[in-house]
């Protein structure tokens, strides 16, 4: 049985991963979609009540009956770097290739109905609330009245973009940065606009799930950051991750988080509070990890080839039937 990873060439995280698996002698096949019809190519028969589809990678023919697991981590749009790309293309590429994909019994890590549900922003947070982690006060707007009201009951406030990165290329990010006293809120107009309380906090959380296995990290605020400075992936620091428990409630929450989004894999974010609250910001469902293994030692790639590499359920029995996808 093959794992089978969908994601860009330049890709470290997912290296890691691979490792991993080889090192187990678990056989693993790893292709971008955008490789389709230039040097990957794909066949699905349906007939007599049956279906049966290969995918072909490299030269290395794979069949999708025999798939244990499909990792989506970081794939290219379908077909883009196709000898005559197209709109077309892509839509017809995307749709054979992930429409035979979803006929396979593999597990999903995460598959994609939940992974796109799971990106947006406004249903994390309903989610996470739902869930109940603590999430700090949010507004979601184009009312340039109603973001006054909002920052008149809560006069310490960051804004940050709904949707994520800025779709250039490659992707920039976009820093969550703190609203001035007197802010005018007038271009609130013209965009959507997330504003939230910010949280006074002594450091940052990381949170990684995979299946049912939490790996946390923590990076102490530096006491001498200007309070302006509330990106952790752009605030100076000489503070490294290391390792830190889980409160019990949290990995409740988490694990009634990613049952309910049906999702195998999940990076969290927190932000820890003077009184060591953690305070739910958002959940990656292909969030990086790498750079916290390398801070803390923590067997994360190790943990997610693990559960790629398992047959059937996880041992916990949290799978959802439908998706495939893990607790």
């Amino acid at each position: 049985m093959t794992v089978l990873i969908l994601t860009s060439e330049e890709d470290v995280t997912a290296d890691m991963v691979v490792l991993r698996l080889r090192e187990a002698r678990v056989p693993v096949v790893r292709f971008d979609p955008a490789d389709l019809t230039d040097g990957v190519a794909l066949s699905g028969e349906y007939a007599h009540g049956t279906c049966h589809g290969q995918l072909s990678v490299g030269g290395r023919l794979v069949e999708l009956d025999g798939l244990r697991s499909i990792w989506v981590r970081r794939p290219g749009t379908a077909a883009v770097r196709a000898a005559q790309p197209s709109a077309w293309l892509t839509e017809e590429s995307a749709q054979a290739l992930y429409g035979m994909l979803r006929c396979t019994g593999a597990r999903w890590m995460n598959h994609p109905d939940a992974a796109r549900r799971a990106r947006y922003k406004p249903w994390q947070l309903r989610h996470a609330q739902r869930s109940e982690l603590m999430v700090p006060a949010t507004l979601i707007t184009t009312f340039p009245q109603a973001a006054q009201e909002f920052a008149e009951r809560h006069p310490d406030l960051v804004v940050k973009p709904v949707s994520g990165a800025h779709p250039q290329e490659p992707p920039r990010a976009v820093p969550t940065s703190r609203v001035a006293p007197d802010a005018d809120f007038s271009a609130v107009a013209f965009g959507p606009t997330l504003l939230q309380e910010r949280v006074v906090k002594q450091a940052d959380i990381r949170l990684t799930a995979v299946g049912g296995t939490l790996l946390a990290a923590r990076k102490p605020v530096n006491p001498d950051a200007h309070p302006d400075d509330v990106d952790v992936r752009f605030a100076p620091s000489v503070s490294p991750w290391r390792p830190v428990a889980v409160p019990g409630w949290v990995a409740d929450g988490v694990l009634r988080y990613l049952r309910g989004a049906e999702l195998a894999y999940g990076a969290f974010d927190f932000a820890e509070d003077a009184d060591g609250v953690w305070w739910f910001l958002e959940c990656n469902q292909s969030g990086q990890f790498g750079f916290v293994e390398m801070d803390t030692g923590q067997p994360i790639a190790a943990t997610i080839a693990e559960w790629l590499a398992a047959d059937g359920l996880p041992e916990d029995g949290c799978a959802n039937a439908a998706t495939g996808a893990g607790c």
